[in-house]
């Protein structure tokens, strides 16, 4: 059956995700595609939503029967109509291989699907895919898919100019506080807002308890796993460099952790991909502006922070301080969802001439973006004069120059360009 007469499996209650989109057209220029991402952020239900038949290595019916089989032969798990699921598949990395082999076989378009919250090790791993299995970035939901965005403002217009003067509605401090306590986990929509933050404090237990050790079975020191993420969650949204966690830990909790198991501890949250950081920018590389190449640090989702600092909404409302980082976080990871829908990349820019910016968004043309976030309408005035200066000097450095300037505020009421040029646009109003 070819895969455009096949219908598309029907979930019921599935909430369409912006990468939907992307995983049907991998599907027609690929022989398969993974979708890699954290765990309970929608991988699986995305993929059965265009797949025909599905094997799930997780499941423990029969003593994890299908685990079984597919490490005795993994042949034996990738039978069924195509476009064939394998959910999460690091539980038998040599499925890889097996998909890989097929695809060259078939040498056919759409085969195979492949869900993995957890990058295994290479070992196990012979062939890296290249040209048969294309690899694809799910996060948990924006607050567009989620329902909390009513998309009045495309991403897409604000780079074409085309993005018009609208009235999007009045927003509640409170409430966004508590869109950012609960996340973006599919399984939290709808949850009353006082037992919403149970799902990501589950989700941190999780992967100290056992995530870590089931991604490579070492043993890690489980007080240190805490002692770090605890470390990351206050220097959020921020630059903070290895030795910066380690004397943070130090000064804040009194204990002394290696820099080597920092690293080491960092390389295995990345792995099960609750870490999602903002990589450098630079407007032209033959500028002669010399750009810091520190990453600015994330979790996958805010609410993982919030967690992690026990920060409950009536804690937050009272520190708006601590507040804006993890707002500051929120936006940017809807900014990322948003930049890759279109085919761009999210990044952060730091110079060594002190110019900052919170958020680029550069699409693969070249154009770009610059974004400051900031919480409140008192706020945006200084957040414009920056962000014209930012421009003003990329012009002057030989750099190439933003496609638009905009603030994203938390409590605007509305969307709309200012005299100056620079957009205002409320985070609960914007799409991709």
């Amino acid at each position: 059956m070819r895969k455009e007469d096949a219908p598309i499996m029907d979930i019921k209650n599935y909430k369409s995700r912006i990468i939907d989109a992307k995983v049907a057209s991998l599907l027609e220029a690929f022989g398969a595609v993974c979708i890699e991402g954290p765990k309970w952020c929608g991988k699986t239900w995305t993929a059965i939503r265009h797949s025909h038949s599905q094997v799930f290595l997780g499941d423990p019916s029969g003593g994890f029967q299908n685990r079984q089989l597919a490490q005795i032969n993994p042949e034996l798990v990738l039978t069924g109509d195509y476009p064939h699921l394998v959910d999460e598949w690091q539980e038998v990395p040599a499925i890889w291989d097996a998909v890989r082999y097929k695809v060259d076989s078939l040498a056919r378009k759409g085969l195979f699907i492949l869900t993995g919250s957890a990058t295994p090790n290479h070992k196990g791993v012979l062939h890296s895919g290249t040209g048969r299995i294309a690899r694809v970035s799910m996060s948990p939901m924006s607050l567009y898919e989620s329902g909390d965005s009513n998309g009045k403002v495309s991403l897409m217009d604000l780079f074409n100019g085309t993005q018009q003067d609208v009235m999007t509605g009045n927003v509640d401090l409170m409430h966004l506080i508590n869109l950012t306590i609960r996340g973006g986990w599919p399984a939290a929509i709808g949850v009353p807002d006082d037992v919403a933050f149970e799902l990501p404090k589950s989700y941190i237990d999780a992967v100290v308890q056992d995530d870590v050790y089931r991604v490579d079975g070492v043993k890690r020191d489980k007080h240190k796993m805490n002692l770090l993420l605890r470390s990351l969650a206050r220097n959020e949204s921020t630059t903070a460099t290895n030795k910066k966690l380690k004397d943070d830990i130090k000064d804040i909790d009194n204990q002394d952790v290696d820099i080597d198991t920092i690293a080491e501890y960092l390389n295995v949250f990345g792995r099960l991909f609750i870490l999602d950081n903002q990589l450098p920018f630079s407007p032209n590389i033959r500028s002669s502006v010399r750009v810091k190449q520190s990453e600015k640090r994330h979790f996958v989702d805010p609410s993982l922070a919030c967690a992690v600092l026990g920060a409950s909404s009536s804690m937050l409302i009272n520190d708006l301080q601590t507040y804006g980082f993890l707002f500051e976080s929120l936006c940017e990871r809807d900014l990322k969802i948003y930049a890759l829908a279109l085919g761009g990349q999210l990044f952060h820019y730091q110079d060594y001439y002190n110019f900052e910016i919170d958020a680029v968004v550069q699409l693969s043309d070249g154009r770009w973006g610059a974004f400051e976030i900031k919480l409140g309408m008192n706020q945006v005035d200084e957040a414009a004069e920056k962000l014209l200066r930012i421009g003003e000097s990329a012009k002057n450095k030989q750099g190439a120059e933003p496609t638009f300037l905009c603030v994203i505020c938390g409590m605007s009421n509305a969307a709309y360009k200012r005299p100056d040029g620079v957009y205002v646009v409320p985070i609960t109003a914007l799409k991709n």
